[in-house]
Formats: C-alpha cells, structure tokens, sequence
C-alpha cells in the first residue's frame, strides 16, 4: 500500500540515527504514514544537527525502497563475480552455511575471518552478537584499519585518547584551519558552525592538496603537496620557536618532552618546509604567524592527513600544534580529529563482545587492509592457516580495500567460502557463496556513539523488516543457533543488547529525546588533564620516539625511479554524494555524481594531449583504470585526484580507482596509504 492509497492515514514521527562512517552522527526525525517512510529530516532540537541533513542521508527512503534491495536469501548459481544467485529459505541458507563453517572450524577455526568495518557505526548492529559469535568460534581477529587507525593511534599516543574540542565550541574560533578535510562533503555540521565563526569575523584556512568545494569556500588554500602536511606542521613550529611565539607556561605545565621536540622543529625554517610541500616559504612564515596571533585558534583535522606513508607522524604533530601555543586555554581554542573516547566511560563494550568466549584463545589477526595479498596466501608457520572462509557485514572490500586487482583475484577462488549480509548486490556480493539480507537503519534498533560530538543517540525502528531482511543481530543469533552455540548471551534482544551497550546512561530518556549529551568540562584540556598516565601531552612516546616527518613511499621526492615512469601523484578523495561505497547505486545521487573521473591540472592535461571530458587511462604497476578526464582547476600541478569510492560494476571497464592504490601500510596504525600511489595519465 502507498501513501498515495491512504493520503489521509496519519503521519507518526520516530526518532532515529544516521548509521554511516561520517563525525556528524545526525538524530534523524522519520515521518511514517500507512507503514512506509515518507521523509528522513534532521531533529532540530539536537544541538550538532540543528534539524539539517546532508543530500545523501535525507535520500535514505529512496535507498530503503531501492527496487534493487536483496529482500530472500540468495545462493550462487553462476561464476564468482557473475551476481547469478537463486532465492533460497533462510532456513536452508543457514543451515548450509553453519555446516560448511563448522567443517572448517573442526580442522582449525582461524581459517574462518571477518570483515566488517563502518557500514553502520551502531554499536548493536556492528560488532555486538557478530563479535560474540566470532569469539565463541575462534576465528581469526580483524584488524579494522582501513580508515582511521593511523591518525587515531597517533592521536591517542599524543593525548592519551581520541579526544579533542567540542564541536559547538567553532563557532568561537577566529581562526579555523580545515586540515585534510573537506568538510562540506564530510562533515556537513562542523561546516555550519565553521560558518557561524566566518559571519562573526573569523578566518578560514584549508590545508588540502585539492581545491575542494571547501577550499573554494575559504579565505585561504594552501594546495600543499600530498603526504607533506609534517613538513608544514614542523615549519610551523620553527617559527613559533624562532619568534617566541610558544605559551612556555602551558608546556612547561602540561606538555612532557618539548625539549626533544624542539631541535627537530629548529631544522625545518620555512624555506625547507616549503620546499618539501611544494608552497611559498612566505605562506609558513604567514600561518604560523596568523595562527599565534588571531585568538582563539582551532584546528578541524581529519583523516585524509594520514594516509600516507608518514600519516601518524603528521597527525602527532598537528596535533602538537595547539599545546604549543596554549590555544585549550581558551572555548574556540584547540584541535578536533575524533571525539571517539570521550564515551569511553558510557560504552561498554566487553559487555557486548564478550570476549570471555574466547576461553583462553588467542587467534591469529588478519589486517583489512591487506586482504588482497592475505586471501592469496598459503598456510605457513607465520601466517597460520589458508584463509577458507569469510563472513562479510557493514562492508564492500572488493571496492574499497586497495589494490583491488588481488582482492578479487582472492574473492574468485573457486576454494573460498564466503557469506555477505547486504542490503544490494554490491561488488562483494557479487562474489559470495551466499547473500543473507539485513535491514536498513529504518528498520532496527540501534545505540550511536560519535566521532565528531559527544551525544549518545538511539536509533528506533520506523517500519518492520521489508521482505525477508533481518537485522545483523538476529541474523547471527539464528547462525549461532546453528552451530549449537547455546551460551544464554546469544539470546540476548536487541532492547537488552541496547541498555548492555550503555549501562550507566538513561535509556528511558534516549527513548523519549533520541539523545543524551555527555558530561564533560566546558574546557577539557584548559588545565591539562590529557588522558595520557600523568595528564600531560606525550612528545617522545614509547615505541614510538619523537614525530618526524617521513616522505611517501611513492613520490617525485621519494621515489625518482619510479616518478620517472609515474610522474603524477594521486589521491582518491570521496565523491561528494557518495560515502565510500554506499549510496552509489541511489539512482538520485549517482545521477548528482554523473560517472567516475580523473581531475587533472589544465597543465598536465595539455603535456599528455588529454581534453576535459576525454577518457583516459591512469595506470602503473599494479593495474590500470579507465574513467573520464575532469580538466580544470581542482588538482595542482603534478597530482591527479580519482574520485572515489565507486562500485566497481559502475566503471567504463569494471573497475574503479582501488585498481591503482597499494597494499602498503602507514607508520603508526597498520593503515592502508591510499593517498600515497604515483601513476601516469594517458589518452584511452
């Protein structure tokens, strides 16, 4: 039935959560008529939403409604990759699949992997029955790194935690440098406050290679070279040394080991700074001069700084920045990447993991960053045993892990048993031995945290599961069920896992507002009181010694051998309609997006006899993809930017940008260096 059957049903009003991999985490106000979601709006009255929504979450009936949704249980009939599947019961595909994996557990369950990462960020439907089914099994760990985990390690090795300003806190600042961000795609509400400070006088600066929709809306863009932002941070610090501008009370106070830090800063003056990032020495000398001077100062950095051969080490010392200075003295002063520790103390996650249930095991860990190169890997002492099985959620590896000519190579193995719960056929579900549908945020219940404020927010079902879909947790009941696992926390509801999940919060009012506010000081960090043992910021951290700057592995720099074949450096942003590889398939977004490009510099376009529009091929060692030329004036000279992440079935030759990036991984965190890729550029 359709709304337009019952134009007098009434409309009732459910209080959600935006799922995805974004800092934003929106509380969503769902409009029901008739049983069917009509409208997805922001909650005005929760302070980080102020009752906006970006393009593509405000698109989330038209993606719950796809006609393309998996709704049955699929099982393959054609080759791996020909997305030939035939309906089955949830009855037989559970039944076969709990089969296949006890068989493979029986000679030595780490053979058995997950991959999963931030398809939903709910803390229920992510990693709650899932990670306790995996423990009870003794299947391989995952190491979940393929977005954050470089800056979020550095991070935690400088403040002790992911932690950093509240986000309300912009519209204070007079100064705000947009470091590695493009906020008005990534991070919509932090853009508003952003502006909230511009209308009141402050001043924007954007770090970014790319001339992004952000950077155009900036007063200042510095188009530094990619993987060189420590090179900038350590000019930066030359110069607040060299001309005493340094708050010498807070670090005295609340900085532990500037004195080693120091030195390192004295051997970059603006000229080598400048010349590694590929700027004018007059533009460290200005920054860092604004920085000091223009208060309160902030600092909005994210994770395209990190990744990158030296992206931890970037991220330690931009991080260092504002502790220099003493800008947490004062509310619009300081530095956000992540706020994800701040929940710490509410989130209870061993209580939702149970990680009890691995008795004593210590199964071997597999890195999703790596898949490629591990799903092709034979059993070896090192290693352990030959990847057999994988069970894939909340993800799409085969579009979005890099260098994706092996991922798929490792996805075709006629040996390999693979189960994907999906909302669509993606490129990973194209690949699986079985599909299993799972709901959309519309239809289950979930508990969000943030990564970019400090509300706790509940998500309540708006509708009932469409066809046969399931939600993640009663999917991996039912399996465990299979398995004989007859542990009583695999009985656990949704409503029990929710109060698990946050057991010193109120749930009773998260289910009336759809939020509760952390209680956190005003200015955390005025005083010091970092999270780190002794409440200080670490320099030198153990293991780890004092940030330097560290070059690309691939660079003209770096690399001189391999630029002299691949003189371009690329970097693989996201599109901005897209949120890695989800929404592609909405027919209203992709239409916005139009189909996959490669932005050049109008110079280096010229070079290679390569129009606006043409279709050229970017290639190097490790592949070569096909896409149309965007020619204009978004990229610097000698950096190509491939938009990203689209599904690989939606490329001219059935690929997309992953084909070129590297299995290579950053200096602190085991993360993929997706921004650290030289390639050339030819006519198709």
């Amino acid at each position: 039935m359709s709304t337009t059957d019952t134009p007098d049903a009434p409309i009732t009003t459910v209080r959600g959560a935006c799922p995805h991999d974004c800092p934003d985490t929106c509380a969503l106000k769902i409009s029901v008529q008739a049983g069917r979601v009509i409208k997805v709006a922001g909650d005005p009255d929760h302070p980080p939403t102020h009752g906006a929504l970006c393009t593509k979450v405000s698109r989330y009936p038209e993606r719950t409604y796809h006609p393309e949704r998996v709704l049955t249980p699929l099982k393959r009939t054609g080759p791996k990759g020909s997305g030939q599947f035939t309906p089955v019961s949830w009855d037989e595909a559970l039944t076969d699949i709990a089969a296949r994996l006890a068989e493979i557990a029986q000679r030595d369950p780490q053979a058995i992997v997950p991959y999963s990462y931030a398809g939903t960020m709910g803390l229920l439907q992510g990693e709650s029955i899932a990670a306790r089914f995996f423990h009870r099994l003794g299947a391989s760990f995952l190491d979940r790194t393929i977005c954050a985990n470089a800056g979020g390690e550095a991070l935690t090795a400088t403040y002790g935690g992911k932690i950093g300003m509240h986000l309300e806190d912009y519209a204070e600042a007079k100064l705000i440098l947009i470091w590695g961000s493009n906020s008005i795609a990534s991070n919509l509400h932090f853009w508003t406050f952003a502006q909230q400070a511009k209308r009141q006088g402050a001043r924007l600066v954007c770090i970014d290679p790319r001339r992004s929709e952000t950077a155009e809306k900036c007063h200042q863009h510095i188009a530094l070279k990619p993987g060189t932002d420590g090179a900038l941070a350590l000019g930066l610090m030359h110069e607040l040394i060299t001309h005493g501008w340094l708050d010498t009370d807070y670090i005295a106070r609340h900085v532990d080991g500037f004195d080693k830090l120091k030195p390192r800063a004295l051997d970059w003056p603006p000229e080598r700074a400048a010349q590694v990032c590929g700027i004018d020495a007059e533009v460290v000398r200005q920054l860092a001069r604004d920085y000091v001077t223009t208060r309160p100062a902030a600092i909005r950095l994210n994770y395209g700084v990190q990744r990158c051969r030296g992206g931890g080490n970037a991220v330690r010392l931009i991080a260092l920045l504002p502790c220099l200075t003493g800008a947490w003295r004062q509310r619009g002063g300081g530095l956000l990447l992540s706020a994800s520790h701040w929940f710490r103390g509410a989130v209870d996650h061993a209580a939702l993991q149970r990680p009890e249930l691995l008795a004593g095991r210590r199964p071997r860990t597999i890195n999703m960053s790596t898949i490629g190169d591990d799903l092709l890997r034979e059993a070896s002492p090192s290693f352990g045993p030959k990847i057999e099985a994988l069970v894939v959620y909340n993800s799409n590896p085969v579009a979005v892990a890099p260098e994706s000519a092996k991922v798929v190579a490792g996805f075709q193995r006629a040996d390999l048993f693979t189960v994907v719960l999906e909302h669509f056929l993606t490129d990973t579900a194209d690949h699986a031995d079985y599909v299993l549908p799972a709901t959309t945020q519309l239809e289950h219940l979930d508990v969000h945290t943030s990564y970019g404020h400090t509300y706790v927010l509940l998500n309540q079902p708006a509708v009932p599961p469409l066809g046969q879909a399931r939600p993640n947790t009663e999917i991996f009941r039912r399996l465990a069920a299979k398995m004989g696992f007859t542990e009583p926390c695999f009985s656990d509801s949704d409503a029990q896992l929710a109060r698990q999940a946050v057991p010193s919060l109120d749930v009773a009012r998260m289910e009336a507002q759809g939020w509760v506010k952390l209680d956190l000081p005003a200015l955390p960090f005025a005083e010091g009181g970092f999270q780190t043992p002794n409440g200080k910021v670490i320099v030198d951290a153990p293991g780890l010694g004092v940030p330097d700057y560290l070059p690309p592995y691939e660079s003209v720099d770096s690399a001189p051998e391999l630029a002299r074949r691949f003189p371009l450096a690329m970097i693989s942003p996201p599109a901005r309609h897209f949120l890695n590889s989800t929404f592609v398939n909405v027919v209203s977004l992709r239409s916005i997006e139009g189909e996959p490009v490669l932005e050049l510099h109008p110079d280096d376009a010229a070079a290679r006899g390569i129009a606006d529009g043409q279709l050229v091929r970017v290639f190097n060692d490790r592949g070569e993809h096909r896409c149309k030329a965007s020619v204009g004036g978004r990229a610097r000279p000698g950096v190509v930017h491939g938009l990203g992440v689209w599904w690989r079935k939606f490329g001219v030759d059935g690929k997309n940008v992953n084909q070129l990036t590297s299995q290579r991984l950053t200096d602190i965190g085991r993360a993929p260096t997706f921004y650290d890729c030289l390639v050339e550029v030819a006519p198709a």
